[in-house]
Protein backbone atom coordinates (compact mmCIF):
# COMPACT_ATOMS: atom_id res chain seq x y z
CA UNK A 1 0.00 0.00 0.00
CA UNK A 2 1.52 3.54 -0.97
CA UNK A 3 1.45 6.37 1.40
CA UNK A 4 0.58 9.85 -0.41
CA UNK A 5 3.02 12.17 0.99
CA UNK A 6 1.73 16.22 0.81
CA UNK A 7 5.04 18.05 -1.22
CA UNK A 8 6.08 21.56 -0.04
CA UNK A 9 4.12 23.02 -3.44
CA UNK A 10 0.73 21.11 -2.07
CA UNK A 11 1.27 22.49 1.72
CA UNK A 12 2.14 26.36 -0.16
CA UNK A 13 -1.36 26.02 -1.72
CA UNK A 14 -3.15 25.91 1.42
CA UNK A 15 -1.40 28.35 3.34
CA UNK A 16 -2.43 30.36 0.11
CA UNK A 17 -5.98 29.72 0.21
CA UNK A 18 -6.31 29.93 3.86
CA UNK A 19 -4.49 33.14 4.22
CA UNK A 20 -7.25 34.25 1.36
CA UNK A 21 -10.04 33.52 2.65
CA UNK A 22 -8.29 35.25 5.96
CA UNK A 23 -8.24 38.82 4.32
CA UNK A 24 -11.52 38.25 2.33
CA UNK A 25 -13.45 37.70 5.86
CA UNK A 26 -14.05 40.75 7.61
CA UNK A 27 -16.05 42.04 10.88
CA UNK A 28 -17.97 44.95 11.42
CA UNK A 29 -19.61 45.92 14.45
CA UNK A 30 -23.24 46.44 15.24
CA UNK A 31 -22.63 50.29 15.50
CA UNK A 32 -20.18 50.30 12.28
CA UNK A 33 -20.87 50.12 8.58
CA UNK A 34 -18.18 49.14 5.92
CA UNK A 35 -18.05 51.37 3.11
CA UNK A 36 -16.85 49.11 0.03
CA UNK A 37 -14.18 50.04 -3.38
CA UNK A 38 -13.90 47.92 -5.82
CA UNK A 39 -11.27 49.23 -8.35
CA UNK A 40 -12.00 52.66 -7.23
CA UNK A 41 -15.84 51.85 -7.86
CA UNK A 42 -18.98 52.39 -4.95
CA UNK A 43 -20.15 48.89 -3.96
CA UNK A 44 -22.18 50.32 -1.37
CA UNK A 45 -21.93 49.91 2.59
CA UNK A 46 -21.78 46.47 4.38
CA UNK A 47 -22.45 45.48 7.94
CA UNK A 48 -22.77 44.45 10.92
CA UNK A 49 -21.63 41.48 10.75
CA UNK A 50 -19.66 39.41 8.22
CA UNK A 51 -19.14 40.41 4.97
CA UNK A 52 -16.77 39.35 1.74
CA UNK A 53 -13.85 41.52 -0.24
CA UNK A 54 -11.40 40.32 -2.62
CA UNK A 55 -8.10 41.18 -1.25
CA UNK A 56 -6.16 43.90 -3.28
CA UNK A 57 -9.17 44.38 -5.45
CA UNK A 58 -11.77 45.99 -3.08
CA UNK A 59 -10.57 48.79 -0.31
CA UNK A 60 -12.88 49.26 2.36
CA UNK A 61 -13.57 52.23 4.88
CA UNK A 62 -15.10 51.64 8.59
CA UNK A 63 -17.55 54.33 9.63
CA UNK A 64 -18.74 54.55 13.22
CA UNK A 65 -22.34 55.51 13.62
CA UNK A 66 -22.56 56.66 17.00
CA UNK A 67 -22.51 59.86 18.38
CA UNK A 68 -19.51 61.80 19.12
CA UNK A 69 -18.87 64.88 20.59
CA UNK A 70 -15.44 67.28 20.17
CA UNK A 71 -14.53 70.60 21.85
CA UNK A 72 -14.58 73.38 20.02
CA UNK A 73 -11.21 75.25 20.60
CA UNK A 74 -11.30 78.55 22.75
CA UNK A 75 -11.86 81.42 19.83
CA UNK A 76 -11.56 84.89 20.65
CA UNK A 77 -15.31 86.75 19.38
CA UNK A 78 -15.83 90.52 19.20
CA UNK A 79 -19.72 90.73 20.00
CA UNK A 80 -21.71 92.98 18.19
CA UNK A 81 -21.00 95.74 21.11
CA UNK A 82 -17.64 95.48 20.64
CA UNK A 83 -16.76 93.45 23.50
CA UNK A 84 -13.68 90.68 22.96
CA UNK A 85 -14.58 87.65 24.68
CA UNK A 86 -13.03 83.76 24.58
CA UNK A 87 -15.92 81.30 23.67
CA UNK A 88 -15.59 77.60 23.72
CA UNK A 89 -18.11 75.22 23.06
CA UNK A 90 -19.01 71.44 22.26
CA UNK A 91 -20.60 69.47 19.71
CA UNK A 92 -22.79 66.54 19.68
CA UNK A 93 -23.28 64.67 16.04
CA UNK A 94 -23.59 61.11 14.63
CA UNK A 95 -23.48 59.79 10.87
CA UNK A 96 -27.22 58.66 9.55
CA UNK A 97 -25.14 58.13 5.68
CA UNK A 98 -21.87 56.09 6.02
CA UNK A 99 -21.63 56.56 1.87
CA UNK A 100 -21.71 60.47 2.03
CA UNK A 101 -19.77 60.84 4.74
CA UNK A 102 -16.62 58.92 3.26
CA UNK A 103 -17.31 60.08 -0.67
CA UNK A 104 -18.89 63.42 -0.29
CA UNK A 105 -15.95 64.92 2.31
CA UNK A 106 -12.56 63.92 2.84
CA UNK A 107 -12.71 63.77 6.37
CA UNK A 108 -15.96 64.46 7.80
CA UNK A 109 -14.36 64.63 11.31
CA UNK A 110 -11.98 67.46 10.43
CA UNK A 111 -14.38 69.24 8.38
CA UNK A 112 -16.98 69.18 11.01
CA UNK A 113 -15.03 70.58 13.55
CA UNK A 114 -13.68 73.49 11.18
CA UNK A 115 -17.48 74.00 11.05
CA UNK A 116 -18.33 74.22 13.68
CA UNK A 117 -15.31 77.02 14.39
CA UNK A 118 -16.40 79.07 11.95
CA UNK A 119 -19.82 79.35 12.59
CA UNK A 120 -19.35 79.96 16.14
CA UNK A 121 -17.62 83.17 15.58
CA UNK A 122 -20.13 84.22 12.89
CA UNK A 123 -23.04 83.79 15.42
CA UNK A 124 -21.23 85.14 18.54
CA UNK A 125 -20.56 88.18 16.45
CA UNK A 126 -23.77 89.35 15.79
CA UNK A 127 -25.09 89.58 19.16
CA UNK A 128 -24.24 91.77 22.06
CA UNK A 129 -22.56 90.91 25.33
CA UNK A 130 -26.12 90.40 27.79
CA UNK A 131 -27.52 88.14 24.83
CA UNK A 132 -24.68 85.94 25.01
CA UNK A 133 -24.67 86.09 28.71
CA UNK A 134 -28.51 85.55 29.66
CA UNK A 135 -29.27 83.42 25.81
CA UNK A 136 -26.98 80.71 25.86
CA UNK A 137 -29.65 78.06 25.09
CA UNK A 138 -31.01 80.03 22.22
CA UNK A 139 -27.79 80.78 20.68
CA UNK A 140 -27.02 76.95 21.20
CA UNK A 141 -30.12 75.82 18.93
CA UNK A 142 -29.16 78.28 16.44
CA UNK A 143 -25.43 77.14 16.02
CA UNK A 144 -27.22 73.50 16.08
CA UNK A 145 -29.52 74.42 13.19
CA UNK A 146 -26.76 76.45 10.80
CA UNK A 147 -24.10 73.35 11.35
CA UNK A 148 -26.52 71.10 10.50
CA UNK A 149 -27.59 72.20 7.71
CA UNK A 150 -24.25 72.95 6.34
CA UNK A 151 -23.12 69.15 7.35
CA UNK A 152 -26.47 67.09 6.04
CA UNK A 153 -25.18 67.18 2.50
CA UNK A 154 -22.12 65.04 4.63
CA UNK A 155 -24.02 62.63 5.94
CA UNK A 156 -23.64 64.16 9.41
CA UNK A 157 -26.41 64.93 11.90
CA UNK A 158 -25.50 67.76 14.11
CA UNK A 159 -27.50 66.26 17.65
CA UNK A 160 -26.54 69.74 19.96
CA UNK A 161 -24.39 72.62 20.32
CA UNK A 162 -23.75 74.05 23.70
CA UNK A 163 -21.73 76.97 24.73
CA UNK A 164 -19.75 76.08 27.64
CA UNK A 165 -17.55 78.92 28.89
CA UNK A 166 -17.82 82.71 28.01
CA UNK A 167 -14.47 84.29 29.61
CA UNK A 168 -14.61 88.08 29.84
CA UNK A 169 -11.75 90.63 30.22
CA UNK A 170 -10.94 91.81 33.93
CA UNK A 171 -11.93 95.15 32.73
CA UNK A 172 -15.36 94.20 31.55
CA UNK A 173 -15.42 91.91 34.75
CA UNK A 174 -15.30 95.26 37.25
CA UNK A 175 -17.92 97.45 34.43
CA UNK A 176 -20.63 94.51 35.13
CA UNK A 177 -19.93 93.99 38.63
CA UNK A 178 -20.47 98.42 39.15
CA UNK A 179 -23.62 97.96 36.54
CA UNK A 180 -24.74 95.14 39.35
CA UNK A 181 -24.12 97.21 42.48
CA UNK A 182 -25.70 100.79 40.58
CA UNK A 183 -28.85 97.91 39.68
CA UNK A 184 -28.88 96.92 43.36
CA UNK A 185 -29.02 100.49 44.22
CA UNK A 186 -31.81 101.32 42.50
CA UNK A 187 -34.11 98.60 43.05
CA UNK A 188 -33.48 99.81 47.21
CA UNK A 189 -34.11 103.00 46.46
CA UNK A 190 -37.60 102.37 44.81
CA UNK A 191 -38.23 99.84 47.53
CA UNK A 192 -37.69 102.62 50.22
CA UNK A 193 -39.52 105.03 48.48
CA UNK A 194 -42.93 102.86 47.93
CA UNK A 195 -41.77 102.35 51.55
CA UNK A 196 -42.12 105.85 52.82
CA UNK A 197 -45.33 106.34 49.87
CA UNK A 198 -47.28 103.74 51.69
CA UNK A 199 -46.22 105.35 55.29
CA UNK A 200 -47.39 108.49 53.90
CA UNK A 201 -50.29 107.19 52.63
CA UNK A 202 -51.15 105.32 56.17
CA UNK A 203 -50.43 108.45 57.80
CA UNK A 204 -52.79 110.68 55.95
CA UNK A 205 -55.96 108.40 57.11
CA UNK A 206 -54.88 108.08 60.36
CA UNK A 207 -55.07 112.60 60.30
CA UNK A 208 -58.24 112.12 58.76
CA UNK A 209 -59.54 110.11 61.38
CA UNK A 210 -57.93 111.85 64.49
CA UNK A 211 -59.41 115.43 62.52
CA UNK A 212 -62.91 113.38 62.86
CA UNK A 213 -62.27 112.82 66.59
CA UNK A 214 -60.34 114.86 68.27
CA UNK A 215 -60.29 112.81 71.59
CA UNK A 216 -58.38 110.24 69.59
CA UNK A 217 -55.56 112.18 69.17
CA UNK A 218 -55.16 113.59 73.31
CA UNK A 219 -55.07 109.87 73.71
CA UNK A 220 -52.25 109.23 71.22
CA UNK A 221 -49.77 112.19 72.65
CA UNK A 222 -50.52 110.50 76.30
CA UNK A 223 -49.22 106.81 74.96
CA UNK A 224 -46.27 109.19 72.91
CA UNK A 225 -45.75 110.30 76.91
CA UNK A 226 -46.01 106.99 78.12
CA UNK A 227 -43.61 104.93 75.99
CA UNK A 228 -40.88 107.79 76.72
CA UNK A 229 -41.59 108.09 80.68
CA UNK A 230 -39.91 104.33 80.04
CA UNK A 231 -36.61 105.47 79.28
CA UNK A 232 -36.47 107.85 82.15
CA UNK A 233 -35.89 110.94 80.27
CA UNK A 234 -37.14 114.60 81.10
CA UNK A 235 -40.11 115.41 79.49
CA UNK A 236 -40.94 118.81 78.91
CA UNK A 237 -44.89 119.42 77.42
CA UNK A 238 -46.19 122.68 77.06
CA UNK A 239 -50.34 122.42 76.46
CA UNK A 240 -53.21 124.90 75.36
CA UNK A 241 -56.03 122.76 77.50
CA UNK A 242 -57.29 122.96 81.02
CA UNK A 243 -54.86 122.35 83.88
CA UNK A 244 -57.00 119.34 84.37
CA UNK A 245 -55.38 117.84 81.69
CA UNK A 246 -52.44 118.94 82.29
CA UNK A 247 -52.74 117.06 85.78
CA UNK A 248 -54.19 113.85 84.01
CA UNK A 249 -50.96 113.91 82.13
CA UNK A 250 -48.36 114.36 84.60
CA UNK A 251 -49.81 111.79 87.08
CA UNK A 252 -49.57 109.38 83.79
CA UNK A 253 -46.52 110.18 83.56
CA UNK A 254 -45.48 109.66 87.19
CA UNK A 255 -46.81 106.95 87.89
CA UNK A 256 -45.32 105.20 84.80
CA UNK A 257 -41.82 106.08 85.93
CA UNK A 258 -42.57 105.00 89.49
CA UNK A 259 -43.22 101.49 87.98
CA UNK A 260 -39.83 101.66 85.99
CA UNK A 261 -38.16 102.83 88.84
Amino acid sequence: MQIYVPSFLTFLIIIIILGFLASSLKIVKEYERAVIFRLGRLLGAKGPGIFFRIPVVDVFRVVDLRVVSFDVPKQRIITKDNVTVDVDAVVYYRVFDPIKAVVAVENYIYATNLLSQTTLRDVIGQVELDDLLSKREELGKRLTEIIDAATDPWGIKVTQVAIKDVSLPVEMQRAIAKQAEAERERRSRIIMAEGEFQAAEKMAEAAKMYERNPMGMRLRELQTLTEVAREKNMIVVTTTGSSQDLATMLGIVKGEAKKQG
